[in-house]
């Protein structure tokens, strides 16, 4: 059997939130050197703030300035950071209630190793050298042995505040795509479409996934399908993807392949936009050294009958 296939994906994208005045006022406070919590009515002040009481829902927004420095109330060894994490070398993650707080801040604490780190150590923050108004506005928190508590009501004013944030989002993974579907690929890679059929409702199907949908058998007689296939529905695409060089507008359709019983997708190409149609015949087109066809284009043939396809919709 050919070996699996596996290789490492990313998925990334910007999340873009706007703040309310509670958040706004906090991470505008992280630029300007200044943590600042908020106060509920019985006298607890939570960092980092939130705009409600977690205990009685109510609504709170009286911001209270809290100390620089704090203690450690539990904490985790990092030995090997990964990407995007506060310190590139060795670190403590930590849970700190600054001087003034009831609630405790989640952050990095700059260590030599783990003998160095301990519940109920005082740290102090370490700012970043630039701030921009984030959380990473505190590059970490470093020991530190003095008190320095700090409790005074704020108003959470200041000039030019941050009223949206942009956080990356991001998930690295190595994925593989199972026995059925690497037989696929490397059939694609020989410009040959491959399904299996299912061998108790004899359906074929395209991408294969190892199992029947319908029946829930496993499925392993490979079947080549196609290479033409029929349109069973579309879409018009009118708004350009970052990084996909294809002008708009651009045709994406569902495409029973000849012998499949399952529509698969594809891009329609070679001919205008407005005149691809349900029961247009289709056919791949590959391009040098492509992997999986670049578009699907007219046969030229008669369109297919409604009744051939429509279970398939």
């Amino acid at each position: 059997m050919a070996e699996v296939l596996k290789a490492p994906l990313v998925v990334e994208f910007p999340f873009t939130r706007s703040l309310s005045p509670v958040q706004s006022a906090f991470l505008t406070g992280l630029r300007e050197r200044v943590i600042l919590g908020v106060k509920t009515r019985d006298g607890r002040t939570l960092v980092p703030p939130v705009e409600y009481d977690p205990v009685t829902a109510e609504e709170i927004s009286d911001l209270v300035h809290v100390g620089l420095t704090g203690t450690v109330t539990t904490w985790a060894w990092n030995h090997e950071p990964r990407r995007g994490q506060p310190l590139d070398t060795p670190f403590a993650w930590v849970l700190v209630k600054l001087d003034g707080a009831d609630t405790a801040l989640l952050h990095a604490l700059d260590a030599s190793d783990p003998d160095a780190v301990r519940t109920g150590m005082r740290v102090r923050v370490r700012w970043a050298e630039e701030r921009t108004g984030a959380i990473t506005d505190i590059a970490c928190f470093e020991p530190y042995d003095r008190d320095d508590s700090e409790g005074t009501v704020h108003a959470g004013e200041f000039e030019d505040p941050v009223h949206g944030i942009v956080a990356p989002a991001r998930l690295d993974y190595t994925y593989s795509p199972g026995r059925a579907q690497t037989a696929y690929i490397n059939a694609l890679a020989e410009r040959r479409a491959v399904g299996e059929r299912c061998p108790s409702c004899r359906k074929v199907y395209v991408p294969p996934r190892g199992a029947c949908p319908t029946c829930g058998v496993a499925t392993s007689e490979q079947v080549e399908v196609g290479p033409a296939g029929t349109v069973t529905t579309f879409c018009i695409v009118n708004i350009k993807a970052k990084n996909l060089d294809i002008e708009v507008p651009y045709v994406y359709a569902h495409i029973a392949l000849d012998g499949a019983d399952l529509a698969l997708h594809g891009r329609i190409g070679g001919i205008p936009y407005d005149q691809v149609r349900m029961g247009l015949r289709v056919e791949p087109v590959w391009t040098e050294g492509g992997r999986y066809p670049d578009h699907y284009r007219p046969t030229g043939e008669p369109d297919a009958e409604y009744d051939t396809y429509k279970e398939l919709l």
